[in-house]
């Protein structure tokens, strides 16, 4: 959001708590906890994630001005003030990056994953649409918009999933673009029934 001043945005401080990646195992977001406990989503475009996990890692507290979206915790940075002073803000990609997007050859990371736990917050794209989950073990599922809204039963906090698709693992997190999803039920609740 490279056109909007963050000076007249209002300022939200937190903790990290982690990195969120995008299917290509970029980092797009993180989760922020407030002093009062509660957490919330923060997205900002691919292009700054080098540049934010340089300056910033789970654990450290930061200043986050962005646009929320309705009906959405969510944040969509328009800059962030690390620990130190550093302040990112999103000018818009360079240049060099308007070439081809990811491509899906040798190069591409992700590998076939299998995935359980249970949700503990729904994820959002930078509008504010539903585009996953992410479990209790720190996993984002990611999907798109028009999946997440047929599957939204699923990405509700205390649902216990398993989940099948292509995922990327780094130092930032773990991501799985969702191609198959299941509710998974406890055995000693299903005898009883």
């Amino acid at each position: 959001m490279h056109w909007i001043d963050p000076a007249c945005l209002p300022e939200t401080r937190g903790k990290v708590v982690l990195f969120l990646l995008n299917p290509h195992g970029d980092a797009d977001g993180f989760i922020l906890q407030h002093a009062d406990g509660t957490q919330q989503q923060v997205h900002f475009p691919p292009h700054l994630g080098k540049q934010i996990a340089r300056h910033i890692a789970p654990g450290d507290t930061v200043r986050v001005r962005g646009v929320k979206p309705r009906g959405a915790e969510l944040i969509a940075a328009v800059s962030l003030t690390s620990r130190q002073g550093v302040e990112i803000v999103d000018d818009g990609p360079h240049a060099h990056e308007h070439g081809p997007k990811h491509e899906h050859g040798p190069e591409r990371h992700d590998e076939p994953m299998d995935v359980q736990g249970e949700v503990v917050m729904p994820l959002y794209g930078p509008k504010g649409e539903l585009r996953g989950a992410l479990l209790e073990d720190g996993t984002s599922l990611r999907m798109p918009p028009h999946a997440a809204a047929e599957l939204i039963a699923y990405l509700t906090p205390g649902v216990h999933v398993q989940a099948w698709g292509r995922g990327v693992k780094n130092r930032l997190g773990c991501t799985v673009d969702v191609h198959d999803i299941a509710e998974l039920v406890d055995e000693e609740i299903a005898s009883d029934a």
